[in-house]
C-alpha cells in the first residue's frame, strides 16, 4: 500500500447508490502490510445533522462522526481496516512416492524465499511440531521461546473433506529442523514426512506455511501408492486331466 492519503472529493450518491472503491495491492516484501479505508460523507447542502453526540457515548461513536461548532454531526465516517499477506509464487510440487503396504519415512526440504527477519538470527534447530492435517486455524507454532527466532505456522490442507478421510491417518509432518541464510533471505524448513498407504493411490495435498513476520508459501504435495508386492505365490499341482485340484489358503482382513 502506498504511504499516503487519497482524497476524492465531489462524489455525489444518491440514497441506495452504492459506491466502489479499489484497492490495490502491490507488495515488495514479505511482511505484514497494513492500511485504512476511511470513507467520510456529509450533505450536498452543507447542513449538519441535528443529532448531537452524548459525552457519556462510547469511544467508537465519537470516533465514527465529525462535529460542528455548534456540536452537531457534520459528517459520518466509515473505517475500513486493511491487512496484506504477500503470497509466493507457486512453489514447486514435491513427490512423495511409497509402494502401498510399505511405511515410507521422507525428509522434506521447503524454501521460503525473501523471508523478513523478525531477528536478526534463527538456531539451526527448533522444536518439533506435529503438523495440523485438517483445515482450522489452530495450527502449532514453531518456535523454541527464544526472542531470537523466526515463527513459523504450517498446516496440511486437503482438496476436499472425503480426501483428507483417506489421507489423515496415512500421511504424518514433523518439522525436524530449520536453517536461516541472512544474506540470501532464505529459510529451509526441514520436515520428516511419514507415508504408509493401505492400497494403490495418487492424491494431492498443499502444505501451507505462514511466518508470523509476514508472508505466506504454498507448497504443492503429491501421494502416490504404487501396486504393493506379491503376498506369496500358490502352486495348484494337477490331480489329472478334466479333474479339479483345491489349495486352500487364509486371507487376513486388516479391518473389522
Amino acid at each position: 500500500y502506498h504511504n499516503h492519503l487519497l482524497h476524492l472529493a465531489g462524489i455525489r450518491l444518491a440514497p441506495k447508490e452504492k459506491l466502489e472503491i479499489p484497492v490495490l495491492f502491490m507488495p515488495a516484501e514479505m511482511k505484514i502490510y497494513k492500511a485504512v479505508v476511511v470513507i467520510h460523507v456529509m450533505r450536498e447542502n452543507g447542513e449538519n445533522w441535528p443529532y448531537k453526540v452524548p459525552a457519556e457515548s462510547n469511544t467508537d461513536l465519537n470516533r465514527n462522526v465529525t462535529i460542528a461548532e455548534n456540536g452537531e454531526t457534520q459528517g459520518i465516517l466509515w473505517i475500513y481496516p486493511i491487512n496484506g499477506t504477500p503470497e509466493a509464487p507457486q512453489q514447486k510440487t514435491v513427490v512423495i512416492r511409497s509402494q502401498a503396504r510399505q511405511r515410507l519415512e521422507q525428509r522434506v526440504e521447503l524454501l521460503l524465499v525473501g523471508v523478513m527477519p523478525g531477528a536478526t538470527a534463527l538456531p539451526d534447530a527448533g522444536n518439533s511440531a506435529m503438523a495440523n492435517t485438517g483445515e482450522s486455524s489452530n495450527t502449532p507454532e514453531v518456535t523454541d521461546g527464544s526472542s531470537a527466532t523466526l515463527e513459523f505456522l504450517y498446516e496440511l490442507q486437503y482438496q476436499s473433506d472425503e480426501m483428507r478421510s483417506q489421507l489423515e491417518s496415512l500421511v504424518g509432518m514433523e518439522l525436524v529442523e530449520k536453517e536461516w541464510d541472512t544474506e540470501s533471505r532464505i529459510v529451509t524448513l526441514i520436515f520428516n514426512v511419514v507415508f504408509a498407504p493401505s492400497k494403490p493411490m495418487r492424491n494431492e495435498a498443499t502444505i501451507i506455511i505462514q511466518c508470523t513476520a509476514g508472508g505466506l508459501w504454498k507448497f504443492p504435495l503429491v501421494f502416490i501408492a504404487t501396486e504393493p508386492e506379491v503376498d506369496d505365490v500358490i502352486n495348484i499341482e494337477a490331480v489329472g486331466l478334466n479333474k479339479e485340484s483345491i489349495v486352500g489358503f487364509k486371507l487376513t482382513s486388516q479391518t473389522r
